[in-house]
């Protein structure tokens, strides 16, 4: 009987504590106690990229920035429009000049921008890599962004399955630029381990999506018996597709494929001029720096940046409808920040 009612008593203290915890104040306390971020400087974050108008990065700025909404940061952009080097280099030198609180580089060269990032460091700024890493010898603190080599072996693996033997062309827009040579490397060993009777020739076709498109257009007139047009940047994938459909090549045997999710790039997906497209979510790449370099702020480096591969995803005609069915900030479409995300129409 004792045992009974210290029991009732015990159930009935548990109560009145639950009951206590519910009250209004307690509540506000315990939400108080729960936040996150707590108050902080409002850091200054600094994108220095190479090809700031290039719509590829649309979905990287709306990502960057809305990270910062989220933390209470800001994002800026900087550097060059076509991937000038020197322009970079400057804009870097700059930022850390300002002190700004953060940096995140596309390292497009394997040597240019090692100085700037160990003096970045030195002055307690940290950098990580977005897009595009550089050489070994750079000492960023991450790289946020596909594996760049590893999806070239992806792309060759598919050109072969698509390409049984003949002449495959496959346009750069900047050779030896650190995002998109190591998906013409990974490529090009791909095709070679398969021992595919297929001949590769690899042509520069160009920063301007213009002249991308009358190259590879004139690639094609020169070589009319070729058997596959393929491409590892964006600009290069958009000229690829408007050839493959300006001259119905698809339907002649041609088998055309490239990077990133660009109007023109996913309309000719649905319409079976090209074969693929491959996605690396350049949403991701604006989102997750300012993640990572707000968190290396906020907790005084207890956290630290760690490398990040943004994925691989191949975009077919099974797959194209829902980007082209949908209107968002992650793959550049609209401005609008909404949920669920937008059907068009």
């Amino acid at each position: 009987m004792t045992e009974q009612i210290d029991r009732a008593a015990a159930l009935r203290l548990a109560a009145v504590a639950a009951a206590a915890a519910a009250t209004p104040s307690a509540a506000r306390a315990a939400a108080e106690a729960a936040r996150f971020p707590r108050p902080h400087p409002r850091w200054r974050f600094v994108f220095v990229n190479h090809a700031l108008t290039n719509p590829f990065f649309v979905p990287a700025k709306y990502g960057s920035a809305d990270a910062s909404s989220l933390l209470g940061v800001t994002a800026e952009w900087t550097g060059s429009t076509s991937s000038d080097v020197g322009q970079m280099v400057k804009a870097m030198k700059r930022a850390i000049d300002e002190r700004a609180d953060g940096i995140a580089l596309s390292i497009i060269d394997p040597t240019a921008f090692d100085g700037l990032t160990a003096l970045a460091l030195r002055r307690g700024i940290p950098v990580v890599a977005y897009n595009a890493d550089g050489g070994k010898a750079n000492r960023r603190l991450a790289y946020i962004g596909q594996d760049n080599y590893q999806s070239g072996l992806e792309l060759g693996a598919r050109i072969v399955g698509l390409v049984t033997t003949g002449d495959v062309y496959l346009f750069i827009a900047t050779p030896n630029q650190q995002n998109i040579q190591p998906r013409i490397d990974g490529a090009l060993d791909a095709i070679r381990d398969s021992g595919a009777p297929i001949r590769v020739h690899v042509v520069a076709s160009g920063v301007d999506v213009g002249t991308e498109r009358k190259r590879i257009e004139a690639t094609y007139r020169a070589h009319t018996r070729l058997r596959g047009l393929f491409a590892v940047d964006a600009g290069s994938t958009q000229g690829v597709a408007e050839v493959m459909r300006a001259h119905a090549l698809h339907g002649r045997g041609v088998r055309a494929g490239g990077y990133d999710l660009l109007p023109v790039t996913l309309q000719a997906i649905h319409d079976r001029d090209l074969d693929f497209s491959i996605d690396q979510q350049p949403y991701l790449q604006g989102f997750l720096p300012v993640l990572q370099l707000f968190l290396h702020r906020y907790t005084g480096g207890l956290v630290a940046p760690a490398d990040t591969n943004t994925g691989l995803n191949f975009v077919t005609r099974q797959t194209v409808g829902r980007y082209l069915t949908t209107r968002s900030r992650y793959e550049g479409s609209s401005a609008a920040e909404r949920y669920p995300v937008a059907r068009k129409g």
